[in-house]
C-alpha cells in the first residue's frame, strides 16, 4: 500500500479521537461550570469557526506543505486543544480551545477528502472515513472509562492528549518522506479551474451542499447528545450510555468497512438511497423508544449513516465535473455548520423543551437528509443533459 495513503488513513483516526468525546464530557462538564444545555452550542460554533476558516484553505495548504506536513501542524494544534480542555479553569477559555481544535482538524480533513476523492476509488474513500470512525469510536471509551476511574472530564482529554502528542510526533517525523505527491499514472488529471460563482450556480451543487449539512448534522445530533439523553432522561447507567455511545460510532466504522466492500455490487446511488432509508428508521427507533429498543436504533442509524458521507465524496467528481475542487470545499464547510448548527438547536430545544424534543430533531433531520438525496439522485438525467455531471 502506498505511504501515503497509510498516512492518511492514520490521520483519519487522529481526527475522529478527539471528535465524540464530548458526547460523554458534556453532562460533567456543564455541572463542572454550572452551564445551561444550550451552553453546548456555543462549543460547538467556535469549534465550526475555526474548521470554517481552515477548510476554505484546504487546497492551498496542502499544495504548500504537503500533506505529511499538515498532518503534522493540525495534529499539534488539536493536541494544544486537548490539554487545553484538560487544564483550562474558564468556560471562555474552553471555547478557545474548541475554535483550535477546528483549525486543526478542518484543513487537513477537507485536504483528504479532496485528494482522496480524485485519487482513490469509493471502496478506499469508505475505508478511510472507517478509520475516522474507529477513532471516534475509541475516544468514548477512553473518556467514558477516565471518567469512572477519576469522577473527572478533565482525564479523559488529558489522556487524548497525550495520544495525540505521540501521534503529532510521530507524523513529524515521518513528513519527510512524503514530499513527492505526484498522483498515479491512472490518476484522473485534474480539471481546469472554473470561477466559485460559476460552482455556486449550479443545482446540484447545491443539493449536495444540503444534503451534507443534513448529514453530518444528524451523526452529531445522535452521537453528542445520546449519551446525555440516556442517563439523564432515560435512567441508562453512565458506563453502559459510554459503551452505547462509543458503539455508535463503531456502527458507523464497521458499516463503512462491510459497505466498501459491497459497493460495486450494489452500486454508490443504490448504497446511498437504502442508506438513507436504513438512517431514517433506525433514528425513530432511537426516538420513540425506551432505553434498550433505543439503543438497538442507535446502532441500526449508524449503520445506515456509514456510507452517505464518503460515497457521496466519491461521488462528487463524477456528478459535478470541473465544479468538484470547488464542491467540495462547500460540502466539507456545509458539513461543520450542519455539525454545529443542529446538535445546537437540540441544546436549545433540550433546555426550553425537554430532552426528549432531541429525539424529535434527528427524525425531522433524517427525513429531510432522505428526501434531498432522493431528490438528488431523480434530477441527475437532466442535469447530465446539461453537463454539468
Amino acid at each position: 500500500m502506498p505511504s501515503l495513503l497509510i498516512l492518511t488513513y492514520v490521520g483519519f483516526v487522529s481526527l475522529g479521537l478527539p471528535d465524540a468525546v464530548l458526547g460523554v464530557a458534556w453532562p460533567s462538564l456543564r455541572a463542572g461550570f454550572a452551564l445551561p444545555q444550550s451552553a453546548l452550542g456555543a462549543l460547538l460554533v467556535g469549534t465550526g469557526v475555526g474548521y470554517f476558516a481552515s477548510s476554505f484553505a484546504a487546497g492551498r495548504l496542502v499544495e504548500r506543505l504537503g500533506v505529511g506536513k499538515l498532518l503534522t501542524l493540525s495534529s499539534g494544534l488539536i493536541t494544544v486543544a486537548m490539554l487545553g480542555y484538560a487544564t483550562t479553569p474558564a468556560w471562555p477559555l474552553l471555547i478557545l480551545c474548541g475554535l483550535i481544535a477546528g483549525l486543526g482538524s478542518g484543513a487537513i480533513d477537507a485536504g483528504l477528502n479532496t485528494y482522496a476523492a480524485s485519487n482513490f476509488s469509493a471502496r478506499h474513500v469508505n475505508w478511510l472515513h472507517a478509520c475516522y470512525c474507529a477513532g471516534a469510536a475509541l475516544g468514548p471509551l477512553i473518556a467514558t472509562a477516565a471518567l469512572a476511574t477519576t469522577g473527572s472530564w478533565r482525564s479523559g482529554y488529558a489522556i487524548l492528549g497525550a495520544i495525540m502528542l505521540l501521534l503529532t510526533t510521530a507524523f513529524a517525523v515521518v513528513k519527510g518522506s512524503f514530499r513527492a505527491r505526484a498522483p498515479a499514472a491512472d490518476a484522473p488529471r485534474e480539471a481546469p479551474a472554473v470561477p466559485i460563482a460559476a460552482a455556486l450556480r449550479q443545482r446540484r451543487v447545491w443539493l449536495q451542499i444540503a444534503v451534507f449539512f443534513l448529514y453530518t448534522g444528524l451523526e452529531l445530533i445522535l452521537g453528542q447528545w445520546s449519551f446525555t439523553l440516556n442517563t439523564e432522561a432515560r435512567g441508562v447507567a453512565t458506563e453502559t450510555a459510554g459503551v452505547w455511545a462509543s458503539a455508535y460510532w463503531g456502527a458507523i466504522g464497521v458499516g463503512r468497512v462491510v459497505l466498501g466492500l459491497a459497493i460495486d455490487r450494489v452500486g454508490a446511488d443504490r448504497l446511498l438511497r437504502m442508506a438513507t432509508l436504513t438512517a431514517l428508521l433506525g433514528t425513530v427507533l432511537f426516538a420513540v423508544g425506551p432505553a434498550w429498543p433505543g439503543a438497538a436504533g442507535l446502532m441500526l442509524a449508524g449503520l445506515g449513516l456509514a456510507p452517505i458521507y464518503p460515497t457521496l465524496m466519491s461521488r462528487t467528481p463524477a456528478r459535478l465535473g470541473p465544479y468538484t475542487v470547488h464542491a467540495i470545499g462547500f460540502q466539507a464547510s456545509a458539513a461543520m455548520v450542519g455539525g454545529a448548527l443542529l446538535p445546537s438547536l437540540g441544546g436549545v430545544l433540550a433546555a426550553r423543551v425537554g430532552l426528549g424534543s432531541i429525539g424529535t430533531l434527528a427524525v425531522v433531520t433524517a427525513a429531510g437528509l432522505w428526501l434531498l438525496h432522493e431528490i438528488l439522485v431523480r434530477s441527475a438525467p437532466a442535469e447530465r443533459a446539461s453537463g454539468v455531471a
